[in-house]
């Protein structure tokens, strides 16, 4: 069955289902009136009962203003319910989360804050989805700074989580070491957090570029590109096409913003993973002939697949089990070592696991918990 007929018949891919049933009066009075008020009095005590007595400690707001949504841009908080509905149902089926798909019907930074603050009495964590760059950063950091609970920005925080997971194990299959000179692609959420996070991780020679070439101090910036611009430890201020001797490409930007003469001049053997959704920045193809030694991408039919779904599931479980506050960068290096670990053995086709192996979640909690 095609998408279209599938989700038609389906008419959503969610449903609301009660824990319990209600048969009689005594279920009646003990589930609703009048004994729901001795949970309802408990909580006005201590509100962190909360996780105690309600659905809060398993529950996520997967939260979109539509504005930025896959590649199809900005379509609108109705159009982008179908991809937050498909979040929520891989949290619930592969890592047993309540989530719920909040589509808001406004674009202004200070509404959509307003609105998640108003609505997280509800939750244990907000997941923050398809929100247009740079708007988003700020939505996070205000959150952040604001809320009692995790906020995870999954173009931020799960792209870079599961990059750093298969840049570890494509390292190892290529004999390289945290030395390795880096090329970052794209400095749009995914390239951000991806080049902070690695900096984070321990690799110090990154350099960034957007479409004008290297991020470098003397170029007018914006604030988060300014940070991008901290992370060019050689100062380099050329073209993509002009850096050589990279041992690794990572871009998230958009089809063909890499160069084939930027991968011709790469240190062999090389990693370049490509994550430009549906259509890679180079095709498997380009790779093979260009002798990319350890080569991934976003989709299923090319192998190293790098898929958000690797992480957010385990890490959202982790977040909501361990009662998480703040998010910090320790813990998406745990929660990468979590995913790369989940492959003892890479090999150049297998960098990362498939994201059906159940041991992913496991082995994300297990790693985040140590980070704790």
């Amino acid at each position: 069955m095609d998408s279209i007929s599938f989700h038609k018949k389906l008419r959503g891919k969610l449903t609301i289902k009660g824990k319990v049933p209600i048969r009689d009066m005594q279920d009646l009075s003990t589930l609703y009136t009048p004994g729901v008020a001795e949970p309802c009095r408990k909580i006005a005590e201590d509100r962190k009962l909360a996780y105690e007595y309600t659905m809060k400690g398993n529950s996520v707001a997967i939260v979109s203003d539509g504005s930025r949504v896959l590649g199809l841009g900005n379509i609108g908080p109705e159009a982008a319910l179908p991809v937050m509905e498909g979040k929520a149902l891989i949290m619930q089926q592969f890592a047993g989360i309540d989530a719920f798909p909040v589509c808001l019907d406004t674009q202004d930074e200070d509404m959509v804050v307003e609105t998640v603050k108003n609505i997280s009495p509800v939750f244990g964590a907000i997941n923050l989805e398809d929100i247009s760059t740079p708007k988003v950063f700020d939505i996070e950091k205000r959150l952040t700074d604001e809320l009692d609970i995790p906020v995870f920005h999954d173009d931020q925080h799960g792209t870079a989580v599961v990059v750093l997971a298969g840049l570890f194990n494509a390292l190892k299959v290529v004999e390289k070491t945290d030395d390795s000179k880096i090329a970052v692609v794209g400095a749009g959420s995914a390239g951000y957090a991806i080049a902070k996070l690695l900096r984070a991780a321990g690799f110090k020679d990154i350099t960034v570029f957007d479409s004008k070439g290297a991020i470098h101090d003397s170029r007018n910036l914006s604030n988060y590109k300014k940070e991008l611009a901290g992370l060019n430890s050689s100062g380099y201020q050329g073209s993509l096409s002009g850096f050589a001797g990279a041992d690794v490409i990572i871009s998230a930007a958009s089809p063909g913003a890499v160069p084939e003469d930027a991968i011709k001049s790469m240190e062999k053997p090389g990693v370049v993973f490509a994550l430009s959704n549906p259509d890679p920045e180079i095709s498997l193809q380009q790779a093979e002939r260009l002798e990319v030694s350890v080569f991934g991408t976003g989709r299923s039919d090319c192998p190293n697949q790098i898929n958000n779904a690797l992480c957010f599931p385990g890490f959202l479980r982790a977040l909501l089990d361990f009662r998480v506050k703040r998010i910090t960068d320790e813990m998406k290096i745990a929660a990468a070592r979590g995913v790369a670990d989940t492959v003892p053995e890479p090999t150049r086709n297998m960098v990362v696991p498939d994201v059906f192996d159940r041991n992913v979640v496991s082995n994300i909690k297990s790693k985040v918990k140590e980070a704790l």
